[in-house]
């Protein structure tokens, strides 16, 4: 009986001992990311076939290796808040091309963007729509479009497109959005840009440019300039450096920095991924690139004719009338709910009131044309 007893004791130290050793606290333990991008396989059926996030998902705490990010100002989707991320295959870095342009992520890299609403009505909850990611195959970038559940536990592969009237608080006041999921085409539209040497486009992701994270983000760490996190995290090459103040974009919410300064950053987010010479709207006189629009307002269509435009009123004889917003044709169009005239062409069915104000205070502080 002993003989049974001390063995048993035996195995339970061993047993012991084991787990022990397997511990995060040995030294020598390697956690190991369950993250699975598979590039002859994606995109997955499920969001969760990736492993980006720790269960239960919808709360979107990312596993190993996914790093949070944020952009100093958000492009506006229906007021809808966003979670974003990045992935990296272990040994790739990003290369840093310039303040101004994209970082240049490794293939197999994936930017993972959720869109979600606090406060929807009537039962005041928090509702996920989307999850977005962007891909990095050898031939260029793919999208892939996951729609949220109602029981909001998974989401799943929808490429086609559709809507979903929602209605929410923000700032004290009840919205109705008819949420629009993008199809592949209208994601195009806004990713593409085009090849000056061949005429072709190919797809680009959008926010993540050095000026655009070149701020203190709070990771579970504490908070810590992003490039700078990236670089101690061995994911971008060392030779990236900080933008200078003048070089880096601001939240256009912030009522300290200088107005034109954050105008100048809310088209940057919003408006200058087409409004560029490669892309979709390359054709339009407006550039609103951050860095085409410092002390250069005719990119931002000051005083520029409309006349060779299509058929809007008379009255709106220039992109933008100093001092007139009811003859800024700019003014107008992201003004407006209809789909024939407002922009952006995606991305919103509402209007975004603060922005509106931001530009009727920037239009009213201008100069007259000479």
């Amino acid at each position: 009986m002993k003989k049974y007893y001390l063995f048993g004791l035996l195995a339970a130290v061993f047993s012991l001992f084991i787990y022990s050793c397997s511990s995060n606290d040995d030294p020598e333990y390697v956690e190991v990311s369950p993250v699975t991008v598979d590039l002859t396989q994606v995109p997955y059926a499920k969001l969760s076939d990736y492993h980006f996030f720790k269960a239960p998902m919808v709360d979107m705490v990312p596993e190993l290796n996914v790093i949070p990010y944020e952009p100093a100002s958000a492009l506006f989707t229906d007021y809808a808040h966003k979670k974003r991320f990045v992935w990296l295959p272990e040994g790739t870095k990003a290369t840093y091309n310039g303040d101004g342009k994209i970082l240049e992520l490794p293939v197999g890299a994936a930017i993972i963007k959720t869109f979600y609403y606090d406060e929807v009505q009537p039962s005041n909850t928090r509702r996920v729509m989307e999850t977005r990611i962007m891909i990095r195959k050898a031939e260029g970038w793919i999208f892939a479009e996951y729609i949220w559940n109602n029981e909001q536990t998974e989401a799943f592969l929808n490429m086609t497109g559709s809507n979903m009237t929602i209605s929410f608080m923000e700032n004290n006041t009840v919205k109705t959005a008819n949420y629009r999921f993008p199809n592949e085409a209208q994601c195009v539209t806004c990713h593409k840009l085009r090849n000056n040497d061949t005429g072709l486009y190919y797809n680009a992701p959008i926010g993540i440019k050095p000026q655009n994270i070149n701020f203190n983000y709070t990771y579970a760490t504490g908070a810590k300039n992003q490039i700078t996190k990236w670089k101690e995290l061995g994911i971008l090459e060392n030779s990236a450096t900080l933008p200078t103040a003048d070089n880096t974009t601001i939240n256009y919410n912030d009522t300290s920095q200088p107005l034109e300064k954050r105008v100048r950053s809310y088209f940057d987010i919003n408006c200058a991924h087409c409004h560029s010479e490669l892309g979709h709207c390359y054709y339009r006189p407006m550039r609103f690139a951050f860095t085409e629009t410092n002390n250069n307002p005719t990119n931002m269509g000051v005083c520029v004719p409309t006349a060779d435009m299509q058929d809007f009123p008379p009255a709106y004889s220039k992109i933008v009338a100093p001092g007139n917003v009811n003859r800024s044709m700019l003014y107008y169009r992201i003004n407006t709910e209809n789909e024939s005239y407002m922009m952006p062409l995606h991305g919103r069915s509402i209007i975004h009131t603060e922005g509106v104000q931001l530009i009727e205070q920037w239009i009213n502080s201008l100069q007259p044309c000479n």
